[in-house]
This record gives structure tokens, C-alpha cells and sequence, in this order.
């Protein structure tokens, strides 16, 4: 899990080991905490003996149903190994459900895909790939759509983490009334797994500079733009994309997954509305702004983030608020935390894990609500009594 073999510049050590959700490795014996500890150098002892771990259960009334897509961009090469050909990408598809039809539970991820997080983030670990698969999930495969149609939702995970790290925040707002699109981004994070059986391994994590990260965020902008092409066009690759509405599209990331967000903002005007959760802004908020378009800032307090954040924050020239979150961190805003113990390593945000998923829940969902549904959220006009945790910073 240790990347940052030969020192680089310190003073962006710290931001870079976010983006990348891993630990800072310099010449001074302290480091920031990683997302998921490397057990090199933490004592893991025997693994958990629990029951199979299974994801909190969504807060909406819906039922959720899930379908995967795998699309492909014939028109552009694939940035980051050009030999493979064309830009594949795998995305998970979130939507409410009729209750009682569709089969079982969608898996959480593969097992190819969690033996190949395993190896680049604990490899000493001695739990088997299936502890991370095996998460229990809430969403069942082949269910049928209720009638409707609902606003959608773009997520976009962070560098090196596969998609499926944020599958209990799509399960939650496609409980609540949104149809989900959770997009992989192959070649950036561990393994990502083909229909074929092929798992794609990461060709960016060892060699990635703070130099670069601005190119992934405008390279993410391009494959959400092409999602929504195959999503919202004349002939969709969706077979359920009759649910979604056109009009109502928004965008929310984890990390550089967030920095995406309002990369593509910046470059496609059918995305209205945008969440970065703890991601430093590598490519830059324009100086022209948004259009006017709404956007959430919420991140863990004490982050270092803040240094590129307040450029951004100059820059975001619609509604906007910055939401900080104390007792969390990197890993707070994903299911992450939920590996960690799987692998045998507790949580080190104080903020307990089922606590930072309720507030992450409840603060992106209430961004959209009021974004794409037109529903009035008094948690954004200041502090709220039942969540002293989050801090909000008006324009």
C-alpha cells in the first residue's frame, strides 16, 4: 500500500496521499491515516470472526433495484493504455424498485476485484477476497422500475478505489427517489472487471504525480459526459432509462471522484448540480464559475484540502455551501471504514462509521432534494441541533 517511495515535495504530501486515498509515506516518522491501514504496519491479529458484514440499510421508502452496463467509447482511445483500444467503462446502475420482484442481492463487488484491492492496500492481510465481496448489499438484480420518472445521479469514486466503495451512498438515494449511475473509471483504481471475466488492474496508482490528477479529473469529465450520452440518447443502453428525467441530472464524487464533479460541470450543462466529498480541487473551479450552477463542498474538518478549496470556493458563482465534518476523515464520506474492519483493522476517524454515513447520507441527499426536487432544506441554512458534527459556512 506504500506508494511514495522517494520523497517528493513535502508540502504536497499530504494532498496528493488524499487524492489517492493512501497514506503519506515521508522521512518523518508520523503519517496522516490511510483509508484501509496497511498491515505492514499495524498488528492484525486474527481476523474477525463476525457474521458476513452487510451495508447499513437505506433510509428511503423505495425498494432498490440494480442493473450493471458496460459501455464502450469507439470514438476514443483508452487514455491510459492506448493498446488496450477503445474506453470501457463499468457502471452500476441504481434505481427504486417494485417491491418483491428481482432476484438476489447484487454482490458487492468481485472477488478478482477485492483480491486485487487486498494486494494493493493490505497485502499482508489474511483475510480471503470473498470477506470484501461478500458484503451484503441492499439492492437486487433484475428488479422491476416503479412507475415514474427520477432525477439522476452520477457518482464517481476515488483515484485507486473501485466503484464499488460507494455503493451504500447509491443505494441510499436510489431509495429516496434517484435513479443511480455509479461509474467505474478502469486503469485508476485496483481492479476493475470486465463482463468477460477480465479484471482491468490499476496502470496509474504507481506511477501518478500531483501533476497529472488534473488530467484524470478532465479525463473522468469525458466518461461521465459519454455516460450520459448512452443513458440520455435516442437508442440508450438502458433498458429501464425511460425512468430517468432528462432535466433533472446532477453529479456527486469521493476525493478525485468529487474534483470530477465539477470538472464536468465546467465542460457538459446537462449536469445541474455537483457534491465533491473531501477532494482537492487539482483541476481548478473556472475563474468564470459554474454558469450558476449550484454546488457542495463537504469534507472532513482539519483537512488539507482547505488550500485548494478556497480558490474553488471564490470561483463557485451559484448556490453553495461548504460543509465540514469534525471527527471524520478521508475515508468518512465511503464504505470504506467497513472494509477496514472486514480486513481486521478498526476505524481511525473518531467519528463512528454508522455516524459519518448517516450524516453523508442525509447532507447529499438533502443537496439533491433541493436541487433537483425542489424541496426546501433548512440542514443548509446554518448549524443544525441534531447534527452538531457538520459546520456550514454560507456564502
Amino acid at each position: 500500500m506504500e506508494i511514495n517511495r522517494a520523497p517528493r515535495r513535502a508540502a504536497a504530501a499530504a494532498v496528493l496521499a488524499l487524492a489517492l486515498s493512501l497514506p503519506v509515506v515521508t522521512a518523518s516518522p508520523a503519517a496522516t491515516a490511510p483509508l484501509l491501514p496497511s498491515a505492514t504496519a499495524t498488528a492484525l491479529g486474527a481476523p474477525p470472526s463476525h457474521a458476513r458484514a452487510e451495508l447499513p440499510r437505506p433510509t428511503g421508502p423505495h425498494t432498490v433495484g440494480r442493473d450493471t452496463l458496460h459501455l464502450v467509447d469507439t470514438d476514443r482511445p483508452d487514455p491510459w493504455v492506448p493498446s488496450a483500444g477503445a474506453r470501457q467503462l463499468m457502471v452500476s446502475m441504481y434505481y427504486p424498485a417494485r417491491p418483491g420482484t428481482g432476484g438476489p442481492r447484487a454482490p458487492y463487488m468481485t472477488a478478482e476485484e477485492a483480491r486485487m484491492l487486498l494486494e494493493s492496500r493490505a497485502p499482508d492481510a489474511t483475510v480471503p477476497p470473498e470477506a470484501l465481496s461478500g458484503v451484503r448489499t441492499w439492492a437486487r438484480f433484475g428488479a422491476r422500475p416503479v412507475h415514474g420518472r427520477f432525477p439522476l445521479v452520477v457518482l464517481s469514486p476515488g483515484f485507486s478505489l473501485p466503484r464499488a466503495t460507494l455503493t451504500g451512498l447509491a443505494e441510499d438515494l436510489a431509495s429516496r427517489g434517484y435513479v443511480v449511475a455509479l461509474v467505474d473509471h478502469p486503469y485508476e483504481n485496483a481492479g476493475t472487471t470486465l463482463p468477460d471475466g477480465q479484471t482491468l488492474p490499476c496502470a496509474l496508482c504507481d506511477e501518478v504525480t500531483e501533476d497529472r490528477l488534473p488530467g484524470v479529473a478532465e479525463s473522468r469529465a469525458e466518461d461521465v459526459s459519454f455516460v450520459l450520452d448512452r443513458l440520455t440518447g435516442r437508442h440508450p443502453a438502458w433498458r429501464h432509462a425511460h425512468v430517468i428525467d432528462l432535466k433533472r441530472i446532477g453529479m456527486a464524487g469521493h476525493s478525485l471522484g468529487g474534483n470530477a464533479a465539477a470538472t464536468t460541470m465546467a465542460a457538459d450543462t446537462r449536469v445541474r448540480a455537483g457534491v465533491n466529498m473531501d477532494g482537492s480541487f487539482f483541476a481548478p473551479v473556472p475563474d468564470s464559475g459554474l454558469d450558476g450552477r449550484p454546488f457542495l463542498m463537504f469534507g472532513a474538518q482539519g483537512s488539507p484540502l482547505a488550500e485548494t478549496w478556497d480558490p474553488a470556493w471564490a470561483h463557485l458563482d451559484g448556490w453553495k455551501r461548504w460543509l465540514t465534518v469534525a471527527g471524520a476523515d478521508h475515508g468518512s464520506f465511503t464504505d470504506v471504514p467497513l472494509l477496514g474492519e472486514l480486513v481486521g483493522i478498526p476505524d481511525t476517524a473518531p467519528l463512528p462509521f454508522e455516524r459519518s454515513t448517516a450524516l453523508t447520507r442525509a447532507y447529499v441527499a438533502a443537496f439533491f432534494d433541493l436541487q433537483l426536487k425542489g424541496v426546501p432544506q433548512p440542514l443548509f441554512d446554518g448549524p443544525s441541533p441534531s447534527n452538531p458534527e457538520v459546520s456550514v459556512r454560507l456564502p
